[in-house]
């Protein structure tokens, strides 16, 4: 069943012109809802759900009867844990401006149990208190319960929700629903993401699960589709006819800081790739879904994750390189190496970067190179997608020596500055046939005035609404795994070609890593550093008409069929 189309937004709502709310025109869910934050001492608490949680209360977002239940070990009351969270707000850079007022109505939403995940206690207490608030209000008992804690406590949490019969029992009726949320990492490598998926579907079924992926939540990702299939100038050359390959990059200039010890267990592979680099190639490579919902989208996404053509462990030197960042400058200061970090082995072979090149064997990509790579400690911040266009076939154009006409590019701008920038070739003024590439950009944020929603935001609101579209399924998140996974095996059982560290920190990476690509007569898109921080220059835009709003197909319930 279809979700009703989204009123289109009037002046008054939020649109004027080139000036969007974002959330002016986000939906607000109707169902009462206990939030229940397993974890809500830790990091991911302060930096990322209650300053969501909190935009959205600023803009009437919260569904109706809200609540927030903290479930963690650190001792601390109601009262406690309400100032605890309003310093997270007041020092948060993604928290909307604090309002007193806001602030007051929204803390009275916010409760907390001191427990151990493994205590029957702290679930017993939970249950009595969701259960007395339901029915004083009379409202259906309806359960987000959203994991944010170490992944070594996942199972152990999920088991214990459904032996202490906090799942609600009638989900399929459609009267009342229980859902959960599950961070990544989501497994450390296929076997461990297989038996996750089997102890979680013990307790829960699997549209109960949401398996988050901020990226998925990021304006610009979801864009990438908006861009290939509402333009019908795109997607008749978004194939292997027209595009000579694709690169994904995720560079930080960030060390690992305080995640030493997450790092020398995860790595690079683990902690980009696998996730948010192969969410950015599913987006890219995958075909036109039936429409814009869970199901449908899903299925395409998957479709791609199959067609990857499998890693051959012996021919590891022509499709991956690793690296490790040594010391080096940042911005014209000092850092050290990965090795001196805090919690890091001083001989440790972790790898901090990560090169690859991969094929998707389909009718529509057989033989177009797609290059990944991510790293820490890189020369600029960068998220972009590049396509690069095949030459022309014929240049009848009589060139200098001096003269070279370069391939046309689009570039997906995914952060910092979310746009879209295309190069193509032009004709210099004057008398002569002299050709140069010169280059649009689209800039987000220049053109509608505004800051997104952060993908919390997003993302917490579609799992209140019951909307899977932007999060994992559990094939997508085996396949992930399932494509790396020989690629694991013999890094962790050997050490690196080149002895770590095997780049400085504010250079692009291991020599080697450009090696990988230049032997396809191909060379990575650096965002030169000097301008890297600058924003590019925007093309003028003209909103004229009304917006026009797609949402995306509510989930069917239980027995009901898909039109």
């Amino acid at each position: 069943m279809d979700r009703p189309a989204a009123q289109v937004p009037s002046p008054q709502d939020g649109f004027n012109g080139n000036v969007v709310n974002a959330r002016s025109i986000m939906k607000r869910p109707e169902e009462p809802c206990s939030f229940i934050i397993f974890g809500a001492s830790g990091d991911l608490t302060h930096r990322k759900l209650i300053p969501a949680l909190y935009n959205l209360a600023c803009d009437n977002l919260l569904p109706p009867e809200f609540q927030v239940y903290g479930f963690a070990i650190t001792p601390m009351n109601d009262e406690s844990f309400r100032k605890d969270m309003e310093e997270a707000v007041r020092n948060s850079n993604e928290a909307s401006p604090f309002d007193p007022r806001v602030w007051h109505g929204f803390a009275k939403r916010l409760h907390y149990i001191t427990a151990d995940f493994e205590a029957p206690e702290g679930y017993k207490q939970l249950q009595e208190k969701i259960t007395a608030y339901v029915k004083e209000k009379n409202i259906p008992d309806n359960r987000l319960y959203y994991l944010a804690t170490s992944p070594s406590f996942y199972e152990l949490i999920v088991s214990k929700l459904g032996e202490h019969g906090l799942v609600t029992p009638d989900y399929a009726s459609g009267t009342q629903w229980t859902r959960i949320v599950v961070e990544k990492p989501f497994g450390h490598d296929l076997h461990s993401a297989q038996a996750l998926n089997a102890s979680i579907h013990k307790v829960f079924k699997e549209e109960q699960v949401y398996r988050i992926d901020h990226y998925l939540g990021k304006e610009t990702v979801q864009n990438i589709l908006a861009f290939r299939f509402a333009n019908s100038i795109i997607e008749p050359i978004w194939n292997r006819r027209y595009i000579d390959h694709v690169q994904i990059t995720a560079a930080e200039t960030l060390g690992v800081e305080h995640r030493g010890a997450y790092y020398e267990k995860a790595g690079c592979l683990r902690d980009m790739v696998q996730n948010h680099l192969f969410q950015l190639l599913s987006v890219i490579c995958m075909e036109p879904p039936v429409r814009y919902e869970g199901t449908s989208l899903r299925d395409r996404k998957a479709d791609v994750l199959r067609a990857v053509v499998p890693i051959n462990p012996e021919n590891l030197a022509d499709i991956a390189v690793r690296g490790q960042y040594g010391p080096g400058f940042i911005n014209g200061q000092p850092v050290v190496g990965y090795r001196q970090e805090p919690n890091v082995n001083p001989q440790s072979n972790v790898e901090t970067y990560v090169a690859l090149k991969l094929f998707v064997d389909n009718w529509r990509w057989a033989d177009v190179p797609f290059y990944l790579r991510s790293g820490k400690r890189l020369a600029a911040k960068c998220t972009e997608v590049v396509i690069q266009f095949k030459r022309v076939p014929h240049l009848f154009f009589q060139l200098s020596a001096e003269d070279q006409i370069e391939p046309n590019l689009l570039i997906i701008r995914i952060a910092p500055d979310e746009g879209i920038a295309l190069r193509f070739e032009a004709k210099v003024p004057g008398p002569d046939m002299v050709l140069r590439s010169v280059q649009m950009n689209f800039s987000y944020s220049e053109t509608f005035k505004v800051s997104p929603a952060t993908a919390y935001e997003t993302l917490l609101l579609d799992a209140m609404i019951g909307d899977t579209t932007l999060f994992n399924r559990a094939d997508q998140v085996e396949l992930s795994w399932a494509i790396i996974e020989p690629l694991l095996e013999v890094w962790s059982a050997t050490r690196p070609f080149q002895p770590f560290p095997n780049y400085a920190a504010g250079t692009w990476g291991p020599a080697a890593a450009d090696a990988l690509i230049a032997r396809d007569g191909r060379a990575w898109h650096n965002v030169p550093v000097s301008t890297a921080p600058q924003k590019a220059p925007q093309v003028s835009v003209e909103l004229t008409g009304e917006p026009i709003g797609v949402r995306r197909a509510q989930t069917p319930q239980k027995g009901q069929k898909e039109e």
